[in-house]
């Protein structure tokens, strides 16, 4: 099979490499997943230029843990009837040397998620990691039915599926920040009650108009280091800061500020949900594509031998929306 991998960490164009892998085989509960698009995320470029850590987990990583594509084997265990089904799958890099850059992937079968008709294979391959993590935003602690909720980035890749989840699950009033008119469109289409300028207008200032000097219920957040400050002061007493992401550590908050206010700070990593909690978001969510009712916003479609250019893409921080690569 043709794939792409790297051996050491470093810049993209200098460890990517692209050629032919052996066909990998499912293990006992696996299924092999023909793939046709894999999705890349910040976390997979992070991982690949030595962030989180300069050692290699593994002698050679295929990256990216989301992708769609069709079942086409199974292991011994493993449900047969599933082979010719389209699938979205998540975590397939996650502890695992083997991702979704390549054109065969074999992960447990659980890990394989059907992918409802009329959903496109684009689109499967943005639910793991910005699908899963927008819906756990919203679900987690009750969910938001009846609340105002404000997304951080409400045209981002997370952000406008949290839009959108927030709109449909019953949240009273959905307020999202953005940079540009074009952005405010997307966050508009996708649910939001208001949008506020977050280069121009005070963010904080500007929740508090809205919600008559009160404060907004919940927040979700996609970089708490730079929005800190904005976050504590927009939220009500008693409200909740769901933190999925930052842009730099360590991190330096307040004390009195979040206990004056009784906060509740919930951090979350969407590769380690809860069984049960990634069990009610894929649930959810699945129920969400059967109906087709979610806007996809897929910013950039490259062929799997352009990796190097997808990741540096998502690196500079530019698009609007998701990047994924087509498997040929």
């Amino acid at each position: 099979m043709k794939a792409a991998w790297y051996e050491r960490v470093g810049l993209a164009r200098e460890v990517l490499q692209f050629g032919d892998m052996p066909d990998p085989l499912p293990e006992a509960g696996e299924v092999r997943v023909r793939l046709q698009w894999s999705g890349v995320n910040p976390s997979d470029v992070k991982s690949r230029a030595g962030m989180r850590s300069k050692e290699m987990p593994f002698a050679r990583v295929v990256p990216h843990s989301d992708g769609a594509g069709v079942i086409d084997a199974v292991g011994e265990g493993a449900d047969a009837s599933r082979l010719g089904q389209r699938v979205w799958v998540w975590n397939a890099a996650w502890g695992r040397a083997m991702g979704t850059a390549a054109q065969c992937v074999c992960l447990p079968q659980a890990q394989a998620v059907h992918l409802p008709e009329g959903v496109s294979g684009e689109a499967g391959a943005c639910m793991g990691i910005p699908g899963l993590t927008a819906m756990h935003a919203v679900l987690a602690n009750g969910g938001v039915a009846g609340k105002t909720v404000l997304v951080q980035g409400g045209a981002g890749a997370v952000g406008h599926y949290a839009v959108q989840f927030a709109s449909r699950l019953g949240a009273a009033r959905v307020m999202a920040t953005v940079s540009t008119p074009q952005k405010a469109e997307l966050a508009r289409a996708a649910g939001a009650d208001e949008v506020i300028f977050y280069k121009t207008e005070p963010v904080a200032q500007r929740v508090r108009e809205l919600t008559g000097g009160k404060g907004v219920d919940r927040i979700i957040e996609l970089d708490l280091a730079g929005n800190a400050a904005v976050d504590l002061e927009a939220l009500r007493v008693g409200g909740e800061l769901l933190v999925y992401g930052t842009s730099g550590t360590p991190l330096s908050l307040p004390f009195f500020p979040l206990i004056s206010k009784n906060l509740g700070l919930q951090f979350f990593i969407v590769y380690n949900l809860d069984p049960a909690d990634r069990q009610r978001a894929t649930a959810v969510l699945q129920r969400m594509l059967a109906r087709d009712e979610l806007i996809h916003n897929i910013a950039e479609r490259l062929p799997l031998t352009e990796i190097a250019r997808g990741h540096e893409l998502v690196e500079q921080g530019g698009l609007t929306g998701n990047l994924v690569l087509r498997i040929d």
